[in-house]
Formats: structure tokens, C-alpha cells, sequence
């Protein structure tokens, strides 16, 4: 048997549709929900309506007495067999950690938290089941307001845990002078008040939902030797740690099924309590059992992200130069400290400082408990919030200078001569060139132009205004370093496993701990595979997602599949090659040393003499004629620690279009440059862009999670929650620059969530741009019409959010509102 193909070159740098579109668009894959077993029961949970009550009692009779339902199960009557809800990251040595036990028995901490789980023979029965268990509550003060939930320890206040003592989980900091990689914050900003500039500013980063397109779903089944649980996670390996710690089951008991997944964005980075119910529940019946969440119950208990409070100060010199910043961050944790939770604020300390050479830095977050659902991170964790805080100072900056926004941005960002460079925040920037980035993004947008436009209509009193924003943007991607971590007390590691198997007919099986939910790592990397190793892209296979077929990973989040499950990839393959050398030496007749590697086949040098690896793999499978002492594999592994994150840039540019009657935004035009090192695959490429800038866009004109005066989630449906569609937004023009990684041997850096953390200050810095001759400076998100409108005419950043729904598509007009 012969499995000889010819290889087909150049498949990184390639336009490829993705190879699990094929299943995906055409509905022919199973997610979770789609998954039935024999004798599969399902289940329903009893959700408290009180952000903060004592349970006093349960009757279940009621609901156990409804047709086809077989249990009823509290907190109480699952015991310790539930587990615990993990932290995985400690800020610091003290944090304040609440317990989370996935259903509480005495104390509910937010409004949506399970009390209760009903089991039937159909999810619909146990859905009407569940309405008829009685809850008896004592209503307790509930700390809601994140300012005020800070200080209630000092001022009697309301506490989420009273038996805390206070709603401060942490407080952590960093110091440029303490670190010893800057200077004296305090003594930069005491000299820009005397002879210099000082910026001090408040931003709000509001409450947002992940809101993925597939429910959190999952499926136990306890009835085999090992217990399998298919989730609609994005870390089954974790969730396997997870469930094994705390619930005393061995791991090797547990095997995590993560199907095709639905979309993440972080929101399926958890351990979540539903997962840890049906577990226990399926070990106390010994059946199998599904939950499948309803969209409202999505929006109200998977975890929220960003809200926070950020107080700035910028000193600069008269001339623009910077000179110190300190950052103050109020972070709202929700009830409790999820799996990163406090680590988020911490992510984006090392990102406040951005592309820009401060001589002096200071950072201090203090994470704070309320009764609201728990945050933790959503797409861009911490550098979203950090990016927009520092784009939109530098506006500011630029407006007191009366200068270009952009030009006081080039006077202070690294120059593409410095790197590597290492910044106050005491990282190591590898490469980059913000300058390319910049001019390219300027030349796509049409800067110069749409300035002379601008120019125009501010002259002659138009109605409707033009801004234009920029944001111009770095991110430390590729989580991560072990060795930081653990400076950092994360509870795991950031390395990542492959594993590729050479099957005898010459194909290529690819096994990654990276565990994909809609990114297109089958097809980037059978393409890194393929030209790798010279075997047709086709041939490749990788296989993912199953804690039995891939035992080893950490799974995928930060922008890190790529450049750390990839490079294991990468080295995974080339172990497959070494090992394959001698055999190919025996078999050719011809020293190791004379052999060259290159399109899939080793040649010895001087001779048209040659094989293919392929039939290589053939040859070790038949094992007739390997050389004395070579194994009949060449199979090979790879585990892959970072040494370093590497840091993705780039320069958005937006335009708006601001009625100044109405409030309304329009886009206009939105243009960026993206540098994220060598491209494997440029459709998805775009792909992840064109999705990361609707999402940062949303944040800043559509999305916010609103919870009203009662503890009560106001925006728990898509009615009320602004999600954009297509309909929403416009087109968008994407370019990229290259400046290869230097930490990886692919050169790429992470792409997955730029989009996001660049667009946001883009759009409202266009937005304030456009107000500015109105004396607004600044405007809160969302900007929805009634906040701008409110901000042009009564002053201000535009007021609180005091309804649950902004505008969405106009029809009439065929745009956005």
C-alpha cells in the first residue's frame, strides 16, 4: 500500500472558506440541545425574582405531583454532591471570596440565582412544574449602586454577604515607581498642575451581556463508566477540573464533551451552577438529563461584562508630551467572584498606557460585590475597558492642545525603531509600527477630506454634524505566560498541547487542546499543517473539543488559539519530521545528514532520489523494514509555554453623522489597519474584524444591561437588550499592516478580539467630536439619541439609561438610528 499526494504549497497567507462552514450554515452539525438519550430527563430551574432574600421555605409537593415529573431537588437534598462554583484567580492574598454553591439553601445573593431544580420527562413539563414550587422569602437590603456598595462597609451601607462584613473583594495595585519600571505618578501629575496640563476625567463602562447566539446548554450522562457531560462550553478542560474538584468525582471519571458551539465571547468560559446541577442530579437519579437555558434566562444569569467606574488623571507638558497617568478603577464583580473575575480589572492595568511612552504610571482597581449577576471577562477582558479610557483622554488631551487628535497621538506612541520596548507597565512590546498602521488607515478613510467636510458644515450651522474619532490601539494577547501568571496567582497555567497522528493512508489527524466555538481553527490549522508538513490541506483533520480525544489543553479564550495552540502545532509537527528522518535515511540508503525536508518529502541531496512523508507513515505503519532501535511511529506531541504575550495594533478611524435636533447617530464611515503579525487565513481574518467592531460599536451606541431600583434585570430579552443586526451597521473597510511576532515561529499575533477594543473609543470619541463646538465633552454609553440630545441641551455626559431599549433599525430610512 502506497499513499503518495501531492501537496498543495502556500496555504498560509490563503483566502480559505472554512471547512466547518459546510456543517455549520447548513444546520448538519448537533449542538447540545440537539443531543437526546434513551431515557434522557429534563430539567427546569426555580430562579429567585429578589436580588437579595433569605429562602424561609420550599414546598415542592405541588410541583412533584404535576404529570411526568419525578424529582424536585433543593440545595439541601443535593448536598455536597453539587461541587462549588470556582475562583481561579485571586487578586491578592486576602481577597474576599464569597462562596458560591451552584444552589444555595439558606440566601439568595441576585435575582435569577437557582433555588430549585425540577426534573420531568419533558422540558416542557418541567418548565410548568417549576412555576408551581413555592418559595417563602425574607427580603434583605440589596447593594445594587457600585459607588455606594463601595463604602458600605464604612458607612452602613447594604452588603451582598453580610456575613463578609464588606463589599470590597480586593483591592489590587501597581506602581511604576514601586516596580522600579517609571517614576513618581504623584510628583509627574504635582508638575503638570504648575507648569504643564492635567486631564482628570470619569468614564462608565456599562454593564454589558455577551448574548452568543447558541443558549448555554447541557447534557449528563451518568449511566456508562465514565460520567460524560457534552456542554455548549468553551473550556471543557477546565470544566472537567473543575467538576472534579469539587465534587470528589476522579477526573478520569469525567469526560467533557464540548460539541460545535454556538458563539462565546467569554460567556462560556465558566464553570457555570446549571452544568454542576445537572451533574449532581444525573449522579442522584442515574439517568441522563438536559438543561437547556431560555434566551431570558441567558441574558439574566450567564455571566455580564465590563461595568465599571474609571476615574483618570493625564499630565502631559504644555507642549503634549506626556508625562504621568494614574487610574482608578471602581469594578462591580456582580454576587460573586467568578472563575477570573477580579483578574479582568487586573488584565487591563498592563494596557492603560497603551502604544504611549508615559515616563510615569499608577494603577489601582478595587473590586467590589453587589447583588447583581457576576462579571467576568467578554471579549477583550480588561483591555476593551483600558483602551477606551486612554483613546478617549488623548481626545481630550488633543481638544485642550487645539491640535489633531492623531498628531498628539504620533508625538507620544513608541516609534517603529524602539521595539523591542519595554513599557512603564513593565511589558515588553516585540514589534510593531503604529506609523504604517496609521498612514494606511488614513488613507482609506479619506482623514484630510473628511476634515475639510467637517470644517464645512461646522461653518454653516449645519443640523446635522460630522465627527470623526480615532482610536489607536495595543492588546497583549496569547494567554499566557505561565511564569507571569503565576507572578500574578492565577490558578492555572498558559500553555497549550497538540498532538499530530500520521495515519497509515496518508492522512493527517491534528488533536488541540484549543477548544474552538466559532473561530475556524480546523481550517487555519490544517492550513499551518499542511504546508508545514506538505500534505494536501484537505488531508488534515483536527480534531478538538472532546476531553477523551484531546486529554490535554487549556482551552480557548484571549486571542490565544492561535499563537499558543498553534506554535504546539507547529513543534508538534516538526518531532513528526525529525522522527520521520532515520526512517527515511534507511529506506533511501542514504545518511541522515544528506537528506533535505521541504514539500512533504525528504530528497537526498545531489539526487533526484526522494519520499514522500506520507509514505513514510505507511512505511512505519507496515513496520517491516525500520531501521534497528526506531519505534513503528512517528507520532509526535508538543506542549508549548509562551515566553511572552504578544501584542497585536492598529489604527481605527470613524466617522458619525450627528443630528443635533434628534440625538441621532448615524455611521458614516469606519476605516482600520489592523497589524496582527503574518495572516494564516485572510477571510477569517476579516471575518473575526467585521464581528469584533459590531460588537465594540454596540457598546458604545446600543448595548447596556439596566437593572432598575429593585435588583430586577429590565433588559432580560432582545426586545429590550439592543443586540445590533447587519440592518444596524454599514460597511466596513479593513486593511492590514505586518509586523511579524517575534515569540512565536509563525509570527502571528492574536486577531480575535482587536475589533472590539478599537471601536469603541473610535465611535464615541466621533461622537464628542462632533459635539465639541456645543461644549460637549463627553457623552456616556450607550450614546443613544436621548442621551445625546440630553448632552447637547442640558450639558453633561447625557444622564443616566432610563429605559431598557435604545431605537433599533429604521426601517423607513434603511439605516441606523
Amino acid at each position: 500500500m502506497t499513499a503518495t499526494q501531492e501537496p498543495t504549497r502556500g496555504e498560509i497567507g490563503r483566502d480559505r472558506r472554512r471547512k466547518e462552514d459546510q456543517r455549520l450554515i447548513t444546520g448538519r452539525t448537533r449542538w447540545t440541545d440537539n443531543i437526546t438519550l434513551p431515557g434522557m430527563l429534563h430539567l427546569a430551574m426555580v430562579r429567585s425574582p429578589f436580588p437579595h432574600a433569605r429562602i424561609t421555605g420550599i414546598n415542592t409537593a405541588e410541583a412533584k405531583a404535576s404529570p411526568n415529573v419525578v424529582a424536585v431537588f433543593t440545595g439541601a437534598d443535593l448536598g455536597e454532591g453539587q461541587g462549588a462554583c470556582i475562583n481561579a484567580w485571586p487578586v491578592v492574598p486576602d481577597q474576599v471570596t464569597p462562596a458560591h454553591l451552584p444552589m444555595p439553601t439558606d440566601r439568595v445573593a441576585f435575582a435569577g440565582e437557582t433555588v430549585a431544580v425540577v426534573v420531568a420527562r419533558s422540558a416542557a413539563e418541567a418548565r410548568d412544574a417549576a412555576e408551581l414550587v413555592e418559595v417563602d422569602y425574607e427580603e434583605l437590603p440589596a447593594a445594587l449602586d457600585l459607588k455606594e456598595s463601595a463604602e458600605a462597609h464604612t458607612n452602613g451601607g447594604a452588603l451582598a454577604h453580610p456575613d463578609l462584613g464588606t463589599n470590597v473583594s480586593a483591592v489590587w495595585r501597581f506602581d511604576s515607581a514601586e516596580a522600579g519600571t517609571g517614576g513618581d505618578v504623584e510628583q509627574a501629575i504635582a508638575e503638570a498642575r504648575e507648569n504643564g496640563i492635567v486631564i482628570e476625567r470619569e468614564y462608565r463602562q456599562q454593564r454589558l451581556i455577551p448574548a452568543f447566539m447558541e443558549p448555554r446548554s447541557v447534557v449528563v450522562d451518568p449511566t456508562g463508566e465514565q460520567i460524560t457531560v457534552w456542554s455548549a462550553t468553551q473550556v471543557p478542560h477546565i470544566l472537567r477540573f473543575a467538576i472534579a474538584a469539587t465534587t470528589g468525582v476522579p477526573e478520569s471519571k469525567i469526560r467533557v464533551i464540548a460539541p460545535d458551539v454556538g458563539g462565546g465571547f467569554g460567556g462560556k468560559l465558566q464553570q457555570t451552577p446549571e452544568e454542576m446541577i445537572a451533574f449532581a442530579v444525573a449522579r442522584k437519579l442515574g439517568k441522563p438529563v438536559k438543561f437547556t437555558e431560555t434566551r431570558s434566562e441567558s441574558l439574566l444569569t450567564a455571566h455580564h461584562g465590563r461595568d465599571q467606574w474609571q476615574r483618570l488623571t493625564l499630565a502631559a507638558t504644555k507642549d503634549g508630551h506626556l508625562t504621568g497617568l494614574k487610574v482608578d478603577l471602581l469594578a462591580d464583580l456582580g454576587a460573586y467572584v467568578a472563575i477570573v473575575g477580579g483578574g479582568v480589572p487586573v488584565l487591563g492595568a498592563f494596557m492603560f498606557n497603551a502604544i504611549y511612552k508615559f515616563p510615569a504610571y499608577q494603577f489601582q482597581t478595587t473590586n467590589v460585590l453587589t447583588n447583581k449577576t457576576w462579571t467576568d471577562a467578554y471579549r477583550g477582558a480588561g483591555r476593551p475597558e483600558a483602551t477606551f479610557a486612554i483613546e478617549r483622554l488623548m481626545d481630550e488631551l488633543a481638544a485642550e492642545l487645539g491640535k489633531d487628535p492623531l498628531e498628539v497621538r504620533e508625538m507620544n506612541w513608541i516609534k517603529h525603531e524602539e521595539f523591542p520596548f519595554t513599557t512603564v507597565a513593565g511589558l515588553e512590546y516585540d514589534s510593531g509600527n503604529y506609523e504604517a498602521a496609521t498612514a494606511r488607515a488614513k488613507e482609506m478613510f479619506g482623514y484630510d477630506a473628511l476634515r475639510a467636510e467637517q470644517a464645512e458644515r461646522r461653518a454653516r450651522g449645519d443640523r446635522v454634524q460630522l465627527g470623526l474619532g480615532v482610536s489607536t490601539f495595543t492588546e497583549m494577547c496569547g494567554l499566557a505566560p505561565s511564569r507571569v501568571l503565576g507572578s500574578l496567582n492565577y490558578g492555572a497555567g498558559g500553555w497549550e498541547h497538540a498532538e499530530v497522528r500520521m495515519l497509515a493512508t496518508g492522512k493527517v489527524e491534528v488533536v488541540t487542546g484549543a477548544s474552538a466555538h466559532g473561530q475556524g481553527h480546523e481550517t487555519a490549522f490544517s492550513q499551518i499543517v499542511a504546508d508545514r508538513l506538505g500534505v494536501p490541506f484537505e488531508d488534515v483533520e483536527v480534531l478538538h473539543g472532546d476531553t477523551q480525544i484531546s486529554h490535554k489543553g487549556l482551552d480557548t479564550y484571549g486571542s490565544r488559539s492561535l499563537v499558543v495552540g498553534g506554535e504546539a502545532l507547529v513543534r508538534a509537527v516538526d518531532k513528526v519530521i525529525e522522527k520521520a528522518r532515520p526512517v527515511a535515511a534507511h529506506l533511501l540508503e542514504a545518511s541522515a545528514d544528506d537528506l533535505e525536508f521541504s514539500d512533504g518529502r525528504f530528497t537526498v541531496r545531489g539526487t533526484d532520489q526522494g519520499m514522500a512523508i506520507t509514505e513514510i507513515a505507511t512505511a512505519v505503519f507496515a513496520a517491516h523494514n525500520l531501521p534497528d532501535g526506531v519505534e513503528a511511529s512517528i507520532d509526535s506531541e508538543a506542549t508549548y509555554d509562551p515566553v511572552n504575550f504578544n501584542y497585536p495594533h492598529g489604527t481605527h478611524l470613524c466617522a458619525v453623522e450627528v443630528d443635533t435636533e434628534t440625538g441621532q447617530v448615524r455611521l458614516r464611515k469606519y476605516a482600520c489597519c489592523d497589524d496582527i503579525g503574518n495572516v494564516i487565513n485572510p477571510l477569517i481574518v476579516s471575518g473575526q474584524v467585521h464581528g469584533g467592531l459590531v460588537q465594540g460599536i454596540a457598546q458604545a451606541l446600543w448595548e447596556e444591561a439596566v437593572y432598575d431600583d429593585n435588583g430586577t434585570l429590565v433588559t432580560g430579552s432582545f426586545v429590550d437588550y439592543l443586540l445590533p443586526t447587519a440592518a444596524d451597521t454599514i460597511s466596513f473597510e479593513l486593511d492590514h499592516t505586518t509586523s511579524p511576532a517575534t515569540t512565536n515561529s509563525l509570527g502571528t499575533k492574536g486577531v480575535g478580539e482587536a475589533g472590539t477594543i478599537a471601536s469603541t473609543p473610535a465611535v464615541v470619541n466621533a461622537v464628542v467630536d462632533a459635539l465639541r463646538p456645543y461644549g460637549v465633552h463627553d457623552v456616556a454609553m450607550p450614546c443613544t439619541p436621548e442621551r445625546v440630545w440630553r448632552a447637547i441641551n442640558s450639558g453633561g455626559s447625557g444622564g443616566e439609561t432610563t429605559e431598557a431599549a435604545a431605537p433599533h433599525f429604521d426601517e423607513s430610512e434603511g439605516a441606523a438610528q
